[in-house]
Order: C-alpha cells, then structure tokens, then sequence
C-alpha cells in the first residue's frame, strides 16, 4: 500500500493502482453494483482528456512536456490498456465526478511513470482536468460514447437485419399464403410482402436511430461548473471539440448553449427513445417469426427455423425458437432502460442534470444489447430461415377468407353463408361454391386463385 493525499486528507491505495485519492474515497462510498462506466464510455472519457491535454497546451496552460505525457496516457486510457484501473461503481454521484477523478488520477500517474523519475509532477486536477470540469466532461463523454456506438455497433447490425429479410423477401416473394389479422384468417398475401413489411420496419428505425443521434452532435466542453466557461480560456472548447471529431471520425461540435447541454439530457432522452423504437420493431418481428414457426406440426408451421439446440431437458427431439426468444427479451430490457433513462432525464434541476451515470448506463447498454441481438439473430436464425411450401399453400386452400372476392359477383350475405358452410362442415370454400354453382367454374377458379389476391 502507499499514502496518497488529496484536498480531504490521506488514504491508503494499492502500490499498483494508477488511481489516488479521490477514487479511494469513491470505493468506499458507492459499493452498489459492482459494474464500471462501459467500454465505450471510458473511451470517449480518454479521448476527451487527450483532446483537452494537446488544446491545453496549444494555449499555453500546460507546458508541452507534461501535456504529452497526459495525451499519451489519456490515450492509452481510450484504448483500454487501463480499464481496469476504472474502479468506481457507475450508480455514483449524479455528476459523475467520481469516474472523472477516476481516470484524471490514472491518467496523471501513468503520466507521471511516462515522465520518468526525474520528470515533473502531474496533478489530477490541475493539469489532468485543467479547462474543464465534471459538469461539462461527464455529459460530452456521454454524447461521444453514445454517438459512436450508434455509428459502429448498432446501426450497421440494423443494415444487416434488414438486408437479410430483403433478401428472404425476394426469395420467397412467389410463395403464397394466407394472410392474418386479429390471429385470426385474413385474404392472401406473399410471404415476400409480409417479409418484406418487417425489413422496412427496421429500416424506418435505423433512420429514426440516426437522426436521433445527430443531436448527441453538441458536447458540453468548455461550459465548465455551470456552463459559464469559467477556468476555461477563450477558443478551448471549439479546439478540444475538433480534436476529438478527428480521433472519432464523427462531427461533434461545441454547444449552442452551454446552459441547454449541462442542465438537460435531451439529446440522450431522444436516442434512448429512438433505441425504444428499434426494440418494439425487433420484438414484433421476432415474435411474428415464433409464430409463424410454431408447432411445427401443431402449430403454424409455415415458417421453417435452424435447430441451433435442444429445446426441452425432457422432451426429445423439441426445438424451440430461442433466438426470437433472445430477441424479445433484449426488447423488453430495452423499454425498460428508456424508461429509466426518460426518469433520469426528467430529474434535471437547474444548472445540471445530476443522472449522468444511470442515463449513461441504460443508453449504452440499450445500443450494445441490440446490436450484439441483432447480429445472433441474423447469424442464428433468419439467415436460414425457411419456408414449408406445403403448410402454406394447405392452410390457404383450408381458409374460409377465400369467400371474400366472391362478395364482389355474389354479394356479402351469400358470400359469409359460404364461409359459413365451409368452417361448419370442414370442406374448403371452392368445393361447396362449385357444388352450388354460384359461378361459372372458370370464373370461379380464377376470383379463387390466391396469388390475385395479394396486388402488386
């Protein structure tokens, strides 16, 4: 162990922790989860501390030698040489000062060991944090963090959700079946048109993702304690802010309004909401796949899944359609953690929104679950997803809906006393309409023929 102070007096850390003080402190008084800041997020936090180190000493307020210890440090802090020197519990102070005194400490002592014995010293806050505050660095950390997992993880897995099922779409677009609504027989359609519907579903909820996302765009940096800038020198923010835009390859710029971007979450609110969207559309689609796949044999059964595991520890030979499964639950946790990031955002008080880490962690974890889900279940499921041409084309032949062109030539009444007959007694529509004679039977096959009744 070794004694490290910091302006509250002495503590005692591991000899090989990069952390001091402060963290110590923090250790003791959140012991809640035992879950850090994410990956993404002590990226983001790196990348930030870096840009503001190599800024800092472009204006002079650090000297060139303890600045590129810090941006070296910092970086490798972004990179994740360090991330197990991240030790504070995320259910922390709302400001997340303590995970910024985190790696301002690790990264001043890594800084320091970069230096050499015979180096200068390098202070957490005065060099480390120098120009900023935790009330501007938290909520940027999180607009980065947030951005680039929407742009890296979750929007390319959405492409490849929907460019699989347009791809299944195209394939089975030839194959009719009978169409559903309220569960219940509805008129054909094609299996590519229903296919087809959920590819679009998801591909309106990646642009509503991406949009969202744009206004994680404005950071906070440079706002400083209450978003006056005070501490902070003229031409910081927009100078760091750029830095950090070149290290990500995403635009970001300095907030419009500093006192918008430290006392609202909005822009995280609106991501978070967005990621909701995307978890109902999944939800519906895996759960229209469950379905359609269900029995096999006493089920639907017009969908046909890749036996990925045994289904049941009882039942031999059950296969259940667990990547749906997997699917629907990521859904559900994700409804959740907008929920409480839509709490989290509502609690703002005046100059700060003091719920940076709970917002941080549902939002992050929201975009990593769908994403990692999306890939399982394009991997595991839909890109062997199968069609039983045979259950289709029965369950369409079987279905009283084919009562519902003939109301066209016949009239509604006659045409629901046919529907009648054929559910009462088990015979297929067709059979008691030729037994009638309602129509002459070339007329009659060609309202009957399903693949005209699902239009373009």
């Amino acid at each position: 162990m070794r004694t490290v102070r910091d302006a509250m007096g002495e503590m005692e850390v591991p000899d090989d922790a990069l952390w001091g003080a402060s963290t110590a402190r923090a250790r003791l008084n959140f012991p809640i989860s035992g879950e850090t800041f994410s990956r993404r997020f002590a990226r983001a936090l790196g990348l930030l501390k870096a840009a503001a180190a190599a800024t800092n000493a472009e204006l002079g307020v650090l000297d060139a030698v303890r600045a590129r210890a810090i941006e070296t440090a910092a970086r490798e802090l972004a990179e994740g040489a360090h991330d197990a020197q991240l030790v504070v519990d995320v259910f922390q102070t709302g400001s997340g000062t303590s995970t910024n005194m985190n790696a301002n400490e690790v990264i001043a002592r890594r800084a320091e060991q970069l230096l050499g014995s015979g180096g200068p010293t390098v202070h957490p806050n005065d060099h480390v944090n120098a120009s900023q505050s935790s009330n501007d660095v938290m909520p940027s950390a999180l607009h980065v963090a947030a951005r680039e997992a929407v742009e890296r993880d979750l929007l390319p897995a959405l492409r490849r959700v929907e460019e699989t099922l347009r791809a299944k779409a195209e394939a089975f677009d030839a194959i009719v079946k009978i169409g559903r609504t309220h569960l219940m027989d509805a008129t054909p359609i094609r299996v590519g048109q229903e296919i087809g519907g959920w590819a679009r579903q998801v591909e309106l909820a990646r642009e509503r993702v991406q949009l969202a996302a744009e206004g994680l765009a404005e950071l906070a940096l440079g706002g400083t304690a209450v978003g006056t800038g005070i501490n902070c020198p003229a031409g910081f923010a927009a100078a760091a802010i750029a830095r950090v835009s070149e290290a990500t390859g995403l635009r970001f710029v300095e907030a419009a309004d500093h006192f918008e971007a430290q006392g609202a979450r909005d822009a995280a609110v609106a991501v978070s909401a967005a990621c909701r969207g995307v978890a109902v559309a999944l939800h519906k689609i895996a759960n229209d796949v469950r379905l359609l796949a269900s029995g096999p044999r006493a089920g639907l059964g017009e969908l046909l899944l890749p036996a990925v595991q045994p289904g049941s520890s009882i039942m031999p030979g059950k296969v259940n359609p667990v990547l749906c499964e997997s699917v629907i639950q990521v859904a559900v946790q994700v409804v959740g953690n907008d929920a409480a990031v839509a709490l989290a955002g509502m609690t703002g008080q005046l100059e700060l929104n003091a719920m940076i880490p709970v917002i941080a962690r549902n939002l992050l974890e929201s975009v990593r679950l769908l994403a990692n889900v999306s890939h399982a279940f394009v991997d595991r499921s839909l890109a062997g997803l199968e069609v039983d041409r045979a259950r289709t084309a029965a369950w369409i032949e079987q279905s009283a809906a084919l009562a519902t062109p003939l109301a066209t030539r016949i009239g509604y009444d006659r045409a629901a006393e046919l529907a009648k007959r054929a559910m009462a007694t088990g015979r297929s529509v067709r059979e008691i309409a030729r037994e009638e004679g309602v129509l002459p039977d070339d007329e009659l096959d060609r309202l009957l023929d399903p693949g005209s009744m699902t239009g373009r």
